[in-house]
């Protein structure tokens, strides 16, 4: 298992290596130049040449990125031009934030996604599976950033039940992670439902059925545990979407993490910043995935075995 771990883990290398070169492109080619930013409008040419001297950028493209690749082969993610302090050291200030905000959203989203879509395959055509098939096609069709400002004028500005904005004690966590959470549950809803159809058609459902088991002991015993497989699948996903998805949902309700660290560095032009934040998010998602490959083993013995 830890052989084809560390396998997964090496063919994901090249993808983060073509993240990180285009992201450096793409911030380079977008039109604004970080050192005008940091000294303002009326700032001396002088200075501007200097300061651009000082931070490297009036080097060649291809040298900058070579100097890039060589300080992250020694772990140093470079100094944020806005910040002016360690990258390495802004992020993982902030990535807790986002790290707890998006298991927190994930479990919401198991909450609601796993009775709705059990209780969907189990009553197929009757009103229960209508009402659930109702839900995923508003939640599908209502973004997280429509539904944040929705909830907050209704539950903070309107009852005053709920913290606007910021981070603090578990009631700030309420709306970010249902924002985020209620648009993913509609997916794995469909998917929850889908894989329990599935299973309920199968052989040995029917023969469970007719040896007296109740409708209970078939559901969660037999076919809610052998569709669990493709459940995983898609809840080691999100959990990577969430990571990245938090950009939006953290700008709406202020909420100190990774993604609005990112939105920060895209308007101040910070290179190193950005290009640290993207990192973190990418080995991320590849991290999620190992996690979802061990989970294979752990819920189904065959592929352990394979």
């Amino acid at each position: 298992m830890a052989r084809h771990l560390l396998q997964r883990f090496l063919l994901t290398l090249p993808a983060l290596w073509l993240v990180l070169t285009l992201v450096f492109l793409m911030i380079h080619i977008v039109p604004g130049d970080p050192v005008e930013q940091m000294l303002g409008e009326g700032a001396a040419p002088g200075e501007i040449t200097q300061l651009r001297h000082a931070l490297g950028l009036d080097q060649p493209l291809l040298t900058q990125y070579a100097h890039y690749l060589k300080q992250l082969a020694s772990g140093d993610l470079g100094q944020s031009f806005k910040f002016q302090a360690p990258v390495r050291r802004i992020i993982f200030d902030r990535y807790p934030a986002t790290l707890s905000l998006a298991f927190l959203a994930l479990v919401v989203c198991a909450a609601i996604a796993i009775p709705a879509g059990v209780l969907a395959a189990s009553r197929r055509g009757q009103a229960p599976d209508r009402a659930v098939g109702v839900f995923t096609l508003f939640g599908l069709a209502f973004p997280n950033f429509a539904l944040g400002p929705v909830l907050i004028l209704l539950f903070s500005i309107e009852l005053g039940l709920l913290p606007v904005s910021g981070r603090g004690g578990p009631a700030y966590y309420v709306l970010p992670a249902a924002t985020l959470g209620a648009a993913l549950a509609a997916i794995l809803t469909r998917m929850v439902r889908g894989s329990m159809l599935e299973e309920l058609s199968s052989d040995y459902v029917r023969t469970a059925r007719a040896k007296g088991l109740s409708m209970r002991a078939v559901l969660f015993r037999h076919a809610f545990r052998n569709a669990l497989i493709p459940i995983i699948t898609i809840l080691g996903l999100q959990f990577g979407t969430l990571l990245a998805g938090t950009i939006v949902t953290e700008t709406i309700f202020s909420w100190p993490g990774i993604g609005r660290l990112t939105v920060q560095a895209i308007s101040a032009r910070d290179y190193p910043l950005l290009q640290g934040c993207i990192l973190v998010i990418a080995v991320s998602y590849v991290l999620v995935n190992l996690l979802t490959d061990m989970l294979y083993a752990i819920v189904d013995p065959r592929v352990r075995l394979s």
